[in-house]
């Protein structure tokens, strides 16, 4: 389990090795969809901690001694979001495509590029 990369790592290789981890250690038991909805939350909330009391100006994280657990906790939600994904029967890939595809048409670029607002915020071009 070397070698992986963004760029040449199918995300359904990933999913498969932490399967793999987990029933090695029999931990499926515990890996309800509501169980893992939580820790995803826990996990995602732990990588936030890192960047509490940042400056927006400032170096982020605010500790230079956290940076190091910042890829450790990212990792952590992204295994504990594709432990939810397989118990949940959610194909990730084609969700994260099929959301790609509903945002391009809330978000359509002449009205939401460079803008903050909402979609039900965006005012049509001329309005």
């Amino acid at each position: 389990m070397s070698g992986w990369s963004d760029e040449a790592t199918p995300l359904g290789e990933i999913a498969a090795a932490i399967r793999a981890f987990n029933e090695a250690r029999d931990w499926g038991q515990y890996h309800s969809p509501r169980n893992l909805a939580m820790s995803l939350s826990v996990e995602a909330n732990e990588l936030l901690e890192l960047y509490l009391w940042s400056a927006d100006d400032g170096p982020q994280p605010p500790v230079a001694a956290r940076g190091p657990k910042v890829a450790e906790e990212a990792a952590d939600v992204l295994i504990t979001l594709l432990n939810f994904c397989q118990r949940a029967n959610i194909d990730l890939a084609s969700a994260a495509e099929a959301k790609l595809a509903r945002n391009a048409e809330r978000y359509p670029v002449e009205r939401a590029r460079g803008r903050l607002e909402k979609a039900a915020e965006l005012a049509e071009p001329g309005e």
